[in-house]
């Protein structure tokens, strides 16, 4: 791996002091930079969900503003063995240092192997894989997310009524099940059922559309939907809507997706989400993986605040430009 010095002194104080360091270095500000370049691998699971492409995109915009550095991106469609392969690839190429966005997975031993013989570091973003070593994390607190979200949802029923629960899958998907779990920790207490969509809708909208209708169907009552994701709150927005029951069924979500967002604001049916933004994420992490390149050393993990945004809020955090 090339050598490197530290090029900005003040960034790598504050990211690592504070986990989310600024998206830009401001022009007046005297930056040292190396001469040579450097190369990053971005290995992704996949980019087919607008969540994971921000994460993306918002790690490519970042490299944009330094001109020695060279940001490779892949998409596995996916397919984790295409994930391993894309990191052996990178490595091949000459990389300096990867970010993964490992999605839905939850181990990527290979992966993480590959990168520790190669002896160059590794950052996570929003997944922490298991199975293997790696320099730094950064990502959410899914369970407390959930917590705030089933508390706003219990307080906004008024602990009666009927839950309906969607999530993303695969079953074993620690980032949901922390999600579900949170806010069922909270709604166990009170008089509100729940019911769990029997199919999974596989974080988007269009997998949750056909679910909700089904749902729809079956359940003359239902007070509230709590989706594992925005996307998929959306799309059971879009089915409710269809179906004449806006009036009748609140939606939660997490992410603060900008279109959800937008439905808070409009004083829609979307009544709360939870701040896990893949913008952020991807951003911060990018600057994680410079600063340990500088020869910083780094947290191991950080959690990035991700308070709940309702109507109260909700034009503090939208940004119609925003990548997510």
């Amino acid at each position: 791996m090339k050598r490197t010095v530290i090029w900005i002194i003040i960034l790598a104080a504050m990211m690592l002091t504070t986990g989310c360091p600024p998206a830009t270095v401001a022009p007046e500000e005297e930056v040292p930079v190396v001469d040579e370049e450097i190369i990053i691998g971005v290995a992704n699971l996949t980019m087919a969900a607008p969540y994971f492409l921000g994460m993306s995109r918002a790690a490519e915009e970042e490299a944009a503003h330094f001109e020695n550095v060279t940001l490779i991106a892949t998409d596995a469609g996916g397919d984790a063995g295409k994930l391993v392969s894309d990191i052996e690839d990178l490595i091949a190429k000459g990389a300096d240092g990867i970010l993964i966005s490992g999605g839905w997975l939850e181990a990527l031993p290979a992966g993480l192997e590959a990168i520790e013989k190669a002896g160059i570091p590794v950052v996570m973003v929003d997944r922490l894989l298991k199975g293997g070593n790696y320099t730094s994390w950064i990502g959410p607190d899914n369970y407390s997310i959930g917590v705030q979200v089933g508390q706003y949802l219990v307080d906004r029923l008024g602990g009666e009524g009927v839950l309906l629960v969607l999530r993303g899958g695969p079953a074993d998907n620690t980032i949901g099940l922390a999600r579900t779990e949170g806010v069922l920790s909270v709604v166990e207490n009170t008089n509100i059922e729940v019911v769990k969509a029997p199919d999974f809708a596989g974080w988007s909208e269009d997998g949750a559309y056909p679910i909700m209708e089904d749902m729809l169907v079956k359940h003359d009552r239902i007070d509230a939907v709590f989706a594992e994701n925005d996307s998929m709150a959306l799309g059971a927005q879009r089915a409710i809507e269809v179906a004449g029951r806006s009036d009748e069924i609140l939606l939660f979500g997490v992410d603060g997706q900008k279109e959800a967002l937008k439905a808070i604001l409009d004083g829609t049916n979307f009544a709360a989400t939870g701040k896990n933004d893949s913008d952020e994420i991807g951003r911060a992490g990018f600057h994680r993986l410079m600063a340990i390149l500088a020869g910083v050393k780094p947290e191991k993990d950080t959690i990035l605040p991700s308070p709940l945004i309702n109507i109260d809020n909700a034009a503090r955090f939208y940004d119609p430009e925003a990548l997510f």
